[in-house]
């Protein structure tokens, strides 16, 4: 049997690569300086993981950004806007990469950056790929040829990693009518065709090809597609093994067809799946070998050994040895990187760590399966066994994890406890006399700059240079500035900052029983983002108060409403790595519960705005539609349950991000919060296409600009979004905000883009205005 891993996390285990990164696009460092820091990365991760002992290890799993781009960037995929950058500016190829992510507004250009969205189930984004009708392709970058040539000069030879071809096509978007992104299948192939036949000239053995979609439903055009695709290579390089690979979820109706397909090796994922095993080694014939995904790529609880060996137990009754492979059920990409850069245990207890695997010791648990397999009689092999059921043992008896109280909460739930007292239309009478907002009403999503001055305090309180109370001085004058400058702006509704949070899960987590958290447990959210989840391990409830401090400081500043601002317990679930030992439902009521006290707790100190974030609501989805019902049925309620203890002259807002509503739309009405504002500007307002078909009766704020790139639009630009939305939706439901949270961003963008926002949103109001007076 051979061990392999699909894909390591490529930030260092120090996030070496955002802060290099970062550095480059300020700067700060040189291009050189930024590849070294990626190549030490790369030797890194590649050298690690033979020592532990794997087969085959992946290359190409590197990136700067995302992996989705680089496909684009290495088939040419670059959309027309960006040519200027490489042949006017004559800027080097990466910085032509970096402004398809990121924008470019510099040396008289000022080009938006491409969509992007989440992958899959997951919280991390990628950059969506454009196409336009009769689009050519052509191979643009060598980066997995260089990539596999430099592990080969470092003594590893390794297995690269490309995204599938038809995967590629369908995550991506039409950018004109008159055409399917498939249809551009036949001018692709080729340049897939050309990487693959360089790679066997460099002596490549086996290559990985990411087909994620097929754990998807799909019509009889998408299964003609990847039929065809790999026919097609499979002619071309006879003799290179092709490891096609699938994850986070089952083959299912898609088996049979994939089953058949002339490639050397299928990969199925048997954490999200397990049940698929027996159907596959049925349908797949005797010389295609199986490569058994047992770790699991997505959370961080240690593997249990008994229950993979069975697994791997049953496929060696029906496959030859030499004929399966051990490895991730995914790419090790959403796992943090080493569990030993975690020596606190005051944030992370011994028996919690015991409990723990993180991307390295899963490297090393593919090994010690592969191992114990082969040899369980061994002192050695049975010392590994034991060890790990003792561990397991540990967990599932620990009086941490447990508490009755909670679970008799989540039994007592009804239906009451997830409706408002009455209905949007009689709310919005009364919170409009309440609140008194005009037309076109301004906010922002929540968060301002997180300066290295404010992160610097929380550093040095935990350190003890600050004093709490020194601590809270500084957060109370950064409160105040920022809502000093929010009525000078002339905003609406006005928020705190969030000067005091780390994160919008973390932050509710340190604050919640049954989290614990990690100082290093970093994973890859989009670009340089990175993110520590917190660990949901044990049954969550609120001791006290976790924002009401802030809120009412904030709100005594000022007599323009403040909002409460809050994660919803949907993205607190989605956004932490959960507990295994329970239904994810459960674990989500008993957060719902914990958020409506919060609610509660704002509402009877003053808060009558209350924003209850619901960001990651779809990318909880099931990938098979058959499942959306159940999962959506809970989620949605879980919301309500979190808002609905509140009396009609509250306001509940939520906010959601690059998200595509055409197909739960319903579902998002259901949730039945007061104001919705969601990610609307890469994608030109057409998200709110689905807002319109649908009648949407609830209010709602487009973004109009793009927090995550550096770029500040016009006033112009935002007043022409806000005419799209116009068109689409009535301007007494409008509202108008920027895309997201401005955490990320610096102050002197932000002040010019909301200045301008402000701007934008009185020209709609005098247009308005204008138009009522002629008539």
């Amino acid at each position: 049997m051979l061990t392999h891993n699909l894909g390591y996390p490529r930030i260092g285990s120090k996030r070496q690569l955002k802060k290099a990164c970062e550095a480059y696009w300020a700067g700060k460092i040189p291009l050189n300086d930024l590849k070294k820091t990626a190549e030490e990365i790369r030797e890194t991760n590649w050298k690690l993981q033979q020592e532990a002992g794997l087969d085959l290890i992946p290359s190409n799993d590197f990136s700067f950004y995302d992996q989705v781009l680089d496909m684009a960037f290495t088939v040419g995929a670059i959309p027309e806007r960006y040519h200027e950058i490489l042949t006017e500016q004559k800027k080097p190829e990466i910085d032509l990469y970096f402004a398809m992510a990121r924008g470019y507004q510099k040396e008289g250009l000022d080009i938006i950056a491409m969509e992007m969205t989440k992958w899959f189930d997951t919280n991390y984004h990628y950059i969506v790929p454009e196409f336009t009708k009769g689009q050519q392709f052509k191979l643009f970058s060598t980066k997995v040829l260089d990539e596999f040539k430099e592990a080969k000069r470092l003594g590893v030879h390794t297995k690269p990693v490309l995204l599938g071809p038809v995967s590629f096509l369908l995550l991506g978007k039409e950018k004109e009518d008159g055409f399917h992104r498939l249809d551009l299948l036949k001018q692709l192939l080729p340049v897939y065709i050309d990487v693959l036949k360089k790679l066997e000239a460099l002596n490549a053995d086996w290559v990985q090809i990411d087909e994620p979609f097929l754990a998807m439903d799909l019509g009889d055009d998408e299964k003609s597609a990847v039929q065809w695709a790999y026919g097609e290579i499979k002619k071309a390089v006879p003799g290179l093994k092709i490891l096609l690979t699938t994850y986070f979820g089952s083959l299912g109706d898609n088996l049979g067809f994939v089953a058949g397909l002339p490639v050397c090796g299928l990969h199925v994922d048997l954490v999200r799946a397990p049940e698929q095993l027996d159907a596959v080694l049925e349908a797949i014939p005797p010389n295609m070998s199986l490569s058994l995904g047992v770790v699991d790529g997505r959370n961080i609880w240690k593997n249990d050994y008994q229950a993979s060996l069975e697994l791997i137990s049953k496929a060696r009754d029906n496959k030859q040895d030499d004929r399966l492979l051990i490895g991730s059920s995914c790419s090790l990409l959403h796992s943090p990187c080493d569990l030993e850069e975690e020596s606190d245990e005051e944030s992370l207890s011994a028996a919690l760590k015991s409990w723990l695997a993180f991307a390295r010791q899963k490297v090393n648990e593919i090994a010690e399966l592969r191992a114990i397999a082969m040899d369980s009689f061994s002192a050695q092999h049975k010392a590994l066994l034991e060890g790990n059921k003792e561990a397991l043992r540990s967990k599932a008896t620990s009086i941490q994890i447990h508490k009755p109280i909670v679970q008799e909460a989540v039994a007592g739930l009804r239906p009451i406890h997830g409706k408002r007292k009455n209905s949007f239309s009689s709310r919005k009478a009364l919170q409009a006399k309440h609140l008194d907002l005009p037309y076109f009403a301004t906010t922002t999503i929540g968060s301002f700059p997180q300066t290295k001055e404010v992160r610097q305090w929380r550093s040095q309180l935990k350190r003890g240079i600050l004093t709490e109370n020194q601590y809270d001085d500084n957060i109370k004058a950064a409160t105040e500035k920022a809502i000093r400058w929010q009525e000078e702006m002339d905003l609406d509704v006005l928020v705190h900052g969030e000067f005091e949070r780390n994160d919008m899960v973390e932050y509710f987590g340190e604050k919640l029983e049954g989290f614990a958290f990690t100082q290093n447990g970093w994973v890859q959210s989009y670009g340089s983002r990175c993110v520590k989840p917190p660990i949901i391990y044990g049954d969550v409830s609120r001791a006290e108060p976790m924002t009401l401090f802030w809120t009412k400081f904030a709100q005594s500043l000022t007599d323009k409403p403040v909002k409460g601002m809050l994660t919803g317990p949907v993205t607190i679930l989605q956004w932490s790595f959960v507990r295994n030992d329970q239904p994810r439902k459960t674990t989500c009521q008993q957060i719902a519960l914990a958020i409506r006290e919060e609610v509660k707790d704002l509402e009877n100190a003053g808060i009558h705005v209350i924003q209850i974030d619901e960001p990651a609501l779809r990318e909880g989805l099931p990938l098979r539609h058959a499942d959306w019902d159940n999962y959506l049925h809970w989620a949605v309620e879980c919301f309500r349950i979190s808002a609905s203890g509140v009396e009609d002259i509250t306001q509940i807002h939520t906010h959601m991000c690059y998200s595509e509503f055409n197909d739960i739309i319903e579902h998002i009405a259901a949730m039945d919060a007061d104001v919705i504002t969601i990610e609307c500007s890469r994608s030109q307002m057409e998200l709110l296409d689905a807002f319109a078909a649908f009648n949407y009766p609830n209010d709602i704020g487009p973004g109009v600009y793009d927090i995550h790139s550096p770029r500040v639009p016009s006033t112009a630009e935002m007043v022409s979004l806000l005419e799209k939305a116009k068109a689409v939706v009535p301007y007494q439901q409008l509202w108008v905000n920027p895309d997201c949270g401005l955490k990320t961003r610096g102050w002197e963008e932000t002040e010019e883009a909301l200045k301008r926002m402000v701007d934008a949103a009185k020209k709609l109001r005098a247009e308005m205005a204008t138009d009522v007076a002629v008539s």
